[in-house]
């Protein structure tokens, strides 16, 4: 049993930011196998955008793994609280939604996730059922339990404060409701963002301000890199894998990713063992699996998720069929470079040339293509992004420049 417990905790530290109290973690967690009493594991969303992307979805998988070991999540709509907005990372005060807004978006929520929670380990809940009938009384009651000082040291109000750019006297409400919302759940474990660490830790404070008789650890999960392997991912930069698109584009977005990128996304978004995923990077390294089978399975694995067992096999045929009639290999060798590269240098780097002149020759002989489209300037800079660089009729490679 201790075997189990052990590695129990290492899948819900696997890729996590932060954790605070990792200790009463691991005693609901052996609580469970030596008694079978479930724990509670809360996540709040404020159902702002209907649409989720991978980035998102690092959170909801750490909450799957949570119900492998005996969690209860507790899957927080706040309709509520997202009237009122919760401005954190942001500069401004957020656009509050309408009642039926809040509605919508939280059924899409809804329907979303239960791709990847086990829906009979869940519980659905909106926090308007409390906080609606906190009252004047219990609101006062709860402001006192924080000073302005305090509020202060978070870090977008303090940026904003210094700036004199506007606070809302509602925007102090909102981490002190979110951790009311732990006092009336009886959360154990809650789960959020590295920005939503002032609010997270609100629940600690209060549930010990209303003598719960248990203040909740808290984990939290970092931000997902996009297709670009650089930044976040984010819609805004168009560099995200949405949870609704179609299964060949977004098998075809995750074979675009790199393969140092691969394993990123392998540790936050795959069900895969610390074990499984440890035995297919060895393979990698000792060469007796390509990389390319391994960006396959977990485009399939993805997609399987999202649209269905067999849905991620198909779209490998499709993918595969499209390739081959653009005479493009399915397995290619793949080089990464830090910066701007010289189109001849790419070419002698990924080993389609043995020099520099002969890149050149190459060139002006017309036998050189960058995704598919002949070049003929020899002095080409490659900026950052994804090509695939040609040679004559049969030699390929995959160029990353970050």
């Amino acid at each position: 049993m201790e075997n189990k417990i052990q590695d129990a905790l290492k899948e819900i530290q696997r890729g996590i930011a932060e954790i605070i109290d990792i200790e009463a973690i691991e005693k609901l967690i052996r609580r469970y196998y030596e008694t079978g009493e479930n724990f509670y594991v809360k996540a709040g969303f404020d159902p702002t955008a209907p649409d989720l992307h991978l980035g998102h979805t690092v959170l909801i998988q750490k909450l799957a793994t949570f119900q492998n070991f005996g969690g209860i999540v507790q899957f927080l709509i706040g309709d509520f609280t997202a009237t009122i907005g919760d401005p954190t990372g942001k500069s401004e005060t957020r656009k509050v939604l309408s009642e039926q807004d809040v509605l919508d978006n939280a059924q899409s929520y809804k329907e979303q996730v239960f791709k990847i929670l086990d829906e009979t380990k869940t519980e659905v809940m909106f926090n308007s059922k409390w906080l609606k009938e906190l009252g004047t009384a219990g609101l006062i009651s709860l402001a006192s339990n924080l000073t302005v000082a305090r509020m202060i040291e978070r870090d977008d109000f303090s940026k904003r404060y210094e700036s004199n750019t506007p606070i809302a006297v509602s925007e102090f409400i909102y981490p002190l409701l979110q951790g009311y919302d732990s006092v009336a759940m009886k959360t154990d474990i809650e789960l959020g963002g590295t920005d939503q660490k002032f609010n997270l830790l609100m629940g600690r404070t209060l549930q010990k301000a209303y003598n719960c008789g248990k203040q909740q650890a808290v984990l939290m999960m970092p931000i997902l890199e996009g297709l670009d392997g650089i930044q976040k991912m984010s819609k805004s930069l168009g560099n995200y894998i949405g949870v609704t698109d179609e299964a060949f584009d977004m098998f075809g977005k995750i074979l675009s990713i790199s393969d140092e990128l691969m394993w990123r996304y392998y540790e936050l978004l795959s069900s895969k063992s610390l074990k499984e995923i440890e035995e297919l990077k060895s393979g990698v390294e000792d060469k007796s699996i390509h990389p390319k089978e391994v960006k396959d399975a977990l485009a399939i694995e993805i997609v399987n998720r999202y649209h269905g067992q067999g849905a991620g096999e198909t779209a490998k045929a499709e993918f595969s069929n499209v390739f081959a009639k653009k005479d493009i290999p399915t397995e290619l060798d793949e080089y990464i470079f830090e910066e701007t590269t010289w189109i001849c240098q790419a070419l002698v780097d990924a080993k389609l040339v043995a020099s520099t002149s002969q890149a050149r020759r190459d060139i002006k002989a017309n036998a050189v293509s960058v995704n598919q489209e002949k070049i003929n300037d020899d002095k080409l800079n490659l900026e950052k992004g994804e090509y695939i660089l040609q040679k004559g009729k049969k030699s390929f490679a995959k160029i990353v420049i970050k």
